[in-house]
């Protein structure tokens, strides 16, 4: 019985997943030179920012600083963040993160939408922010 039960909430994931993948439409964003956002969703401890200046971002992790490089492109929403580092306090959110920054490196399309800035890879969210400035 267990089995099944695993099996039939691996399968709604899946299905899940695909339905989450569908076309996103990315074209004609607004730049986001001299802006800042705060991550939308509840974290522990700090909540992660970006800041986004001149092909540079910059803000917190949730525990760490980082820096890295950003290209944009507003015609089509196309994302990419390089060259990511931050300092190396040890925290409690380690593992969080550590998985922002993974989410962050991955995305490759953003869309803002009013004051909300979501960041994309193959049309699956990965990160939602709220601006700050």
């Amino acid at each position: 019985m267990k089995k099944y039960i695993i099996t039939a909430l691996l399968s709604a994931s899946v299905i899940s997943c695909g339905v989450l993948n569908t076309p996103l439409s990315t074209a004609n964003q607004p730049s986001l030179n001299e802006t800042q956002w705060q991550l939308a969703e509840n974290v522990k401890g700090k909540v992660p920012t970006l800041k986004v200046q001149s092909g540079k971002i910059t803000g917190t992790g949730g525990c760490n600083n980082y820096f890295g490089e950003l290209s944009t492109e507003a015609t089509t929403g196309a994302f990419s963040a390089s060259k990511i580092g931050s300092t190396k306090m040890a925290c409690d959110s380690m593992a969080s993160e550590s998985s922002f920054f993974n989410m962050l490196s991955s995305v490759n399309k953003y869309r803002v939408v009013g004051n909300t800035l979501e960041l994309y890879q193959n049309g699956l969210l990965l990160l939602k922010f709220n601006r700050i400035q």
